[in-house]
């Protein structure tokens, strides 16, 4: 409640008309009093959000070769807020996405491209199939995020680096970097991947895809870049 009292919001909205679908994207700024808030403001912006939120959509439909409004999603909005947060730079639900003010304050580096590869992860979970609700690697869902945003060129430099990681669905650059030498094997696979994901998950997408398992693919991959 308090920090609802001190918060000034600032709300810009963006209709952009891309493959026939029209999305609004709304940018809010629940802290533009605070320092991470103001360094939002100055560095980033709002109009430059919405243009991000914008390009990553058209990016994102292209990395799933969804060219046509029956292939997606049916999002007529999506709203970026920018809160006071701590202990998370920012998630995705319900299609929206908060992302944190605290993190863009804290962050030391180049921050709109930090922003600008986090907004590329967040709305590939506001447009992704994730298996219709049904039991699926968690890692995947978050694996083909960071998948998108490495192929966009937004791959930071604190990222582990290919052939690292333990086990294929550990998640975020580990799986997204294992996706995209499954991407190698066959152009389009992440693709077709989130297409079966529509309706369900299976392990046998992988064999259904690529003739292997998974965990066969996965040790394929770890002996290509002999990592232990």
């Amino acid at each position: 409640m308090a920090r609802t009292m001190f918060s000034l919001s600032f709300l810009v909205i963006l209709t952009s008309l891309t493959g026939n679908q029209a999305v609004e994207y709304t940018v809010t700024n629940n802290a533009t009093t605070t320092p991470g808030g103001m360094k939002f403001t100055n560095q980033i912006g709002i109009e430059y959000s919405q243009q991000t939120m914008s390009s990553a959509t058209e990016f994102i439909w292209k990395t799933f070769q969804q060219t046509s409004n029956a292939d997606r999603k049916n999002v007529p909005k999506v709203s970026l807020y920018i809160d006071s947060t701590d202990g998370v730079v920012a998630y995705a639900a319900n299609n929206e996405i908060h992302f944190s003010a605290n993190y863009i304050q804290q962050y030391n580096g180049n921050v709109k491209t930090e922003f600008t590869g986090v907004i590329y992860h967040e709305m590939t979970h506001v447009w992704q199939w994730n298996g219709n609700g049904q039991p699926r690697p968690g890692g995947l869902i978050e694996g083909i995020a960071d998948f998108v945003r490495l192929k966009a060129g937004y791959a930071p430099s604190h990222w582990v680096k290919p052939g690292q990681g333990d086990r294929w669905d550990h998640g975020y650059e580990v799986t997204a970097y294992f996706l995209d030498y499954c991407e190698g094997l066959r152009n389009g696979f992440v693709a077709e991947l989130n297409k079966k994901m529509k309706t369900g998950y299976s392990g046998n997408y992988f064999v259904e895809l690529l003739g292997k398992t998974v965990d066969q693919l996965w040790s394929d991959y770890k002996a290509k870049y002999k990592t232990n």
